[in-house]
């Protein structure tokens, strides 16, 4: 036989609507209603809408060198701002400060130390001082790169050969392998290598420069193969014409800057005189590219979202064809 509950709480008067609550629907009705709960003690109720997300690189470490500006700056801040802690570097120790001072006071959470990539005793203090201060690195970001020649390629000289090679590659891979058991021991982490277009065409008068850019694709193509079992993934950035003060001398003379448009698409006047034209034309951003516009690939090559990609070479160049 079944017996109808009798409940004696008071009835509830909502707008003009007599409302009797039962005593086991009351917990249910007061979440649903924000009522207060009678539980004595403490108790904090957070709804799900309120909860912040986690960001794709919580959690990680990461290490750029040559990252006080341009794009290595630009790459430093959106890893930050992704959730990173990030160790940049710079060879003179004002440049550190400065860019240090500046994201730590957007929220970011970055430090710095001074660094020459071409040094054995620089490369060793900066992996040691990111493990120091963050516990590990998940991410590095080789970025260093310098171009003392401008010419006929069969004007430079031995020097100049070593100096680039030593700093652009040989500096690159050294750091790589410094870095390795570090990621090992973290389980794993993510490789990029900012080569550029130079690596697949030539800029004019940077022949040794241009080679330089070109072994770094290749290095990735060499190192993805063989750190993929210990779940690290290596991968490239190719950036075109960017408005940095290192590429300054290839956009800001206008005879240099007419033969580098020349190589990687980027022409004055189509871009002040921009209307629909052939599908390959329309693909081109016709203009010079900013270091933000590099950082977000960065990012996501050094994220989750990329877990799938490695040996491969990103290229930003707003439409610049890179083969081969």
């Amino acid at each position: 036989m079944y017996f109808e509950p009798v409940c004696t709480t008071p009835s509830l008067s909502i707008a003009g609507l007599q409302v009797t609550v039962l005593m086991h629907r009351l917990p249910l009705l007061r979440g649903l209603l924000s009522l207060p709960s009678p539980v004595t003690g403490s108790c904090r109720m957070q709804s799900l809408g309120s909860q912040q997300p986690l960001k794709r690189l919580q959690g990680k470490v990461a290490l750029v060198t040559a990252s006080t500006e341009g794009i290595g700056l630009a790459v430093v801040r959106k890893l930050a701002e992704d959730g990173a802690s990030v160790m940049l570097s710079s060879r003179r120790q004002q440049n550190v400060e400065r860019a240090v001072k500046e994201l730590q006071q957007q929220g970011l959470d970055v430090e710095g130390t001074v660094c020459h990539v071409g040094k054995k005793e620089d490369r060793e203090r900066l992996v040691e001082t990111a493990v120091r201060r963050y516990g590990g690195i998940d991410i590095l970001v080789s970025n260093a790169a310098v171009n003392p020649f401008a010419g006929n390629i069969l004007d430079s000289t031995e020097e100049v050969w070593d100096k680039i090679l030593d700093v652009n590659v040989k500096a690159t891979f050294l750091l790589v392998k410094l870095v390795v058991p570090k990621m090992q021991e973290r389980g794993g982490g993510s490789i990029v290598i900012v080569s550029s277009v130079a690596g697949y065409t030539p800029f004019p008068s940077l022949g040794p420069y241009s080679v330089s850019k070109t072994a770094l694709l290749g290095l990735t193509k060499a190192l993805a193969p063989e750190l993929l079992p210990l779940n690290i993934r290596v991968n490239g950035l190719a950036p075109g014409l960017i408005r940095t003060k290192f590429s300054s001398a290839l956009w800001k003379d206008e005879s240099m800057a007419s033969m580098v448009k020349s190589v990687v698409g980027v022409n004055k006047e189509l871009q002040a005189d921009y209307e629909p034209r052939k599908r390959a034309e329309q693909l081109k951003q016709w203009r010079i590219g900013e270091p933000e516009e590099c950082a977000g690939a960065v990012s996501f090559l050094c994220s989750s979202d990329a877990s799938y990609i490695t040996g491969e070479t990103i290229v930003v160049a707003g439409g610049t064809q890179c083969r081969l």
